[in-house]
This record gives structure tokens, C-alpha cells and sequence, in this order.
């Protein structure tokens, strides 16, 4: 059964920094693409980064240059760094792969 769950949001000021886990389990991670949306409210969810098996990455414009997407396929594991956070980043944020999402972490971004 895949399986994807997301760790790490909360609440952060303008200009903070967060990281975001996503544990995966019952496929074979370290051959599958990995990908973060996030979904404000009101709004329609969005892209924001995928990783592909061989490290190769790419961003959505809006977090290109603050937000890094990593794995470690030891871990069965992915992740999204997150750095100099604006308010309009505030959104529930998942991981997808294999056509499977995860629940989501609410990331506020917040003064």
C-alpha cells in the first residue's frame, strides 16, 4: 500500500524557515518522482517543486530561490526546505508520488 505522510509545518514569521518531511512507504521510492503542491484558501492547489530519481529538480517560479527540494532514498524519505517565507506561502502543503498524496502539513506564515 503507498503511502505518503507529510511532517514538519506550523506556524513562522515573514522571512523564517521551515522544513517539511515527507515519509514514504510500500513502493520503491528511490526509482519514483517526487513532487510538493501546496493549496491556499480559496485557491486551487499548486505546484510547487518535484525531484526526480536522479536528482534532478525543478521549482515553481514564485519559490524558485527560497525553497529546496530534497531525498534520501535511505530514509524513504523526501523533503522541502523552505527559507525567507511570505505570508502568500501559507497553505497546506503535500507530497505526491505515484499518483498518491499524502494529508497534508499546514504551513501559516504569520506575524
Amino acid at each position: 500500500q503507498v503511502q505518503l505522510v507529510e511532517s514538519g509545518g506550523g506556524l513562522v514569521q515573514p522571512g523564517g524557515s521551515l522544513r517539511l518531511s515527507c515519509a514514504a512507504s510500500g513502493f520503491a521510492f528511490s526509482s519514483s518522482a517526487l513532487m510538493w503542491y501546496r493549496q491556499a484558501p480559496g485557491k486551487e492547489r499548486e505546484f510547487v517543486a518535484y525531484i526526480l530519481p536522479n536528482g534532478m529538480t525543478s521549482y515553481a517560479n514564485s519559490v524558485k530561490g527560497r525553497f529546496t527540494i530534497s531525498r534520501d532514498n535511505a530514509k524513504n524519505s523526501g523533503y522541502l526546505e523552505m527559507n525567507s517565507l511570505k505570508s502568500e506561502d501559507t497553505a497546506v502543503y503535500y507530497c505526491t508520488a505515484l499518483g498518491t498524496w499524502g494529508q497534508g502539513t499546514q504551513v501559516t506564515v504569520s506575524s
